[in-house]
């Protein structure tokens, strides 16, 4: 296994890339042999990224009442979950929370709402919100506001947004298991829009839903078909009063390696830690980005808290890593 891990190594920073069948293989990485992978997911980040390490930080803008089914959801009102519950806050709040990750040094700001979509009011909120947050700050500023119609997506572009989020949460394979109110279709269309618009294309999944490891892979070779430049990986932490409350999610080291393939199979793309991995990836969360990690989302997330922004910051010291600030932007080598 040894030889085919640096095979597979040699392949890719000669500018090759690797297939489905490959990338399967490495799954069977047995834990003695897991430290080669993580070295040679670390040496092909630093091959395409170097030291940098992208920070984005979310604000909930409007919380719960989705009309949506995800089973891993507490803000879909099918269920029972845990969440606040308001409408889109005003314009003010948002400006108020973009300040403050402005003033931390944080390079990217997203506007997230619940919902299959906005409507034509709370959309026209959001744009003046875009636009005030890039008059007063040097912020990339990104939104996640469900599925799009070609028109938002070019007025989200026209008002400065720079990328826009939207996951497909799981394998083609696997969604109907997790969602019934929405196809993967729908997602994937949503998509191509925004990249159709000229917007950078943030999309992943969250890992542990009950798909098998194929099927998370499965997922990301879509995303790389499709041209994603970003990846958040969430992790499943359990939401009490969904169907999932009960469900373990998946072990540190069984996360790490799913890591380090992404990293082989999308060398040139972000890929982005974000919900769940404090709770899950536990006392391991700093080899993650030995792992071939680029980035992570702090200060919290939609239904869940996060750690101190500074205990993070350190965390990247330590591993000798910078993170991108509110004037620079990440490149590739």
């Amino acid at each position: 296994m040894i030889d085919y891990i640096h095979s597979i190594e040699k392949k890719i920073l000669g500018g090759g890339g690797i297939s489905f069948t490959e990338a399967k293989k490495l799954l069977n990485t047995p834990p003695i042999h897991l430290v080669y992978l993580i070295a040679i997911a670390h040496n092909v980040r630093h091959h395409f990224f170097g030291d940098n390490v992208g920070l984005c930080t979310i604000i909930n803008a409007k919380s719960g009442r989705c009309s949506e089914d995800c089973i891993f959801c507490a803000q879909s009102a099918h269920y029972h979950g845990e969440c606040e519950i308001y409408p889109l806050v005003e314009v003010e709040h948002i400006i108020r929370a973009a300040l403050d990750a402005a003033s931390k040094g944080i390079q990217r700001f997203s506007i997230v709402t619940s919902g299959r979509g906005l409507g034509k009011k709370d959309f026209k909120k959001v744009l003046e919100s875009i636009k005030a947050i890039i008059q007063k700050t040097c912020l990339q500023v990104d939104c996640s506001l469900g599925i799009l119609s070609s028109e938002q997506a070019a007025a989200l572009k026209d008002a400065g947004v720079e990328r826009y989020h939207h996951n497909l949460e799981t394998a083609p394979s696997f969604f109907d298991k997790i969602c019934t109110t929405h196809s993967i279709t729908e997602k994937i269309k949503t998509l191509n829009l925004i990249k159709d618009a000229g917007l950078s294309v943030c999309s992943g999944g969250i890992l542990g839903l009950g798909e098998s490891p194929e099927q998370w892979l499965e997922m990301i070779f879509v995303l790389r078909d499709l041209g994603v430049d970003c990846i958040p990986v969430n992790i499943l932490n359990p939401r009490p009063g969904t169907p999932l409350a009960n469900r373990k999610p998946p072990m540190p080291l069984e996360i790490i390696k799913i890591l380090a393939i992404m990293r082989l199979i999308v060398p040139q793309t972000e890929i982005r830690l974000a919900g769940g991995r404090e709770v899950n990836l536990r006392d391991f969360q700093a080899l993650a980005y030995w792992a071939g990690v680029t980035g992570m989302i702090v200060g919290g997330y939609l239904t869940t808290g996060g750690r101190a922004l500074k205990q993070d910051l350190q965390m990247l010291k330590d591993l000798g890593l910078r993170w991108m600030t509110t004037t620079q932007k990440q490149h590739k080598k």
